[in-house]
C-alpha cells in the first residue's frame, strides 16, 4: 500500500511549494497531477507560477476529469506523485453536467469520486501527496453554492486525511505535523 501525505493550508500559505520539496525528496521521476483549469486570466497566471516552479524533469499528468484514472496512470509511470489539489478537484466535480443540485446527492457524488481517488492512490506503487486548501477557516459563504463547496472540500480534505500516514499544515510557509500533534495527545 503506497503512502499516502496529505498537505494543506491557506491561499498562498507555502502548501504547495511545501509539497514539492517533499516530493522532490522522495525521488527524480516525480508525476505532477494537475487539476486546475484556466478559466480566467488570473488562474491562467497561477497555473504559470506552479508550472515555472516545477523542476523539467517532472511529468505533467492533467486531471480536469478522472482524477483516479489519471493517478493510477501518474503512479504506473513515476516514482511518486504530487495531486495539485483536491479544492480543484472539488470544484470539477461540481462543474461535471451530471453533478446534483440537491446538496446531500452532491456530497454522496463527491464521497463516491474521492473514494475512487483514494483507492487509486493506496493502490499505487509510490508515495501519494496530495495539497489541499483548509477552506473552513473563514468567514460564512453569502451563497448556497460556496457554502456547499466549502462543506464539499472540507469532507474531502477528512476522507484523505484519514487514510493519509502524515498530514501538515502549512501557516506563512511554515508546515506543521498534525498527525503527530494530533497523536501526542
Amino acid at each position: 500500500m503506497a503512502e499516502i501525505i496529505l498537505v494543506t493550508g491557506g491561499a498562498r500559505s507555502g502548501k504547495s511549494a511545501f509539497a514539492e520539496r517533499r516530493v522532490a525528496a522522495m525521488a527524480e521521476q516525480v508525476g505532477y497531477i494537475a487539476t486546475a483549469q484556466a478559466w480566467d486570466e488570473e488562474m491562467r497566471l497561477r497555473i504559470e507560477i506552479h508550472q515555472q516552479r516545477r523542476p523539467a524533469g517532472w511529468q505533467t499528468f492533467e486531471a480536469p476529469r478522472h482524477a483516479a484514472a489519471v493517478l493510477a496512470k501518474a503512479a504506473a509511470e513515476t516514482k511518486a506523485i504530487l495531486f495539485d489539489c483536491l479544492t480543484m478537484f472539488v470544484t470539477n466535480c461540481m462543474c461535471q453536467e451530471d453533478f446534483p443540485a440537491d446538496p446531500e446527492a452532491g456530497q454522496r457524488y463527491i464521497a463516491k469520486e474521492t473514494e475512487a481517488l483514494l483507492r487509486a492512490a493506496r493502490q499505487a506503487s509510490c508515495p501519494v501527496v496530495f495539497v489541499t486548501n483548509e477552506v473552513g477557516l473563514g468567514i460564512v459563504p453569502d451563497n448556497a453554492m460556496s457554502r456547499a463547496f466549502r462543506d464539499y472540500a472540507g469532507w474531502v480534505n477528512q476522507q484523505v486525511a484519514a487514510q493519509a500516514q502524515q498530514v501538515f499544515l502549512v501557516v506563512s510557509g511554515l508546515a506543521v505535523d498534525v498527525r503527530r500533534l494530533a497523536e501526542a495527545e
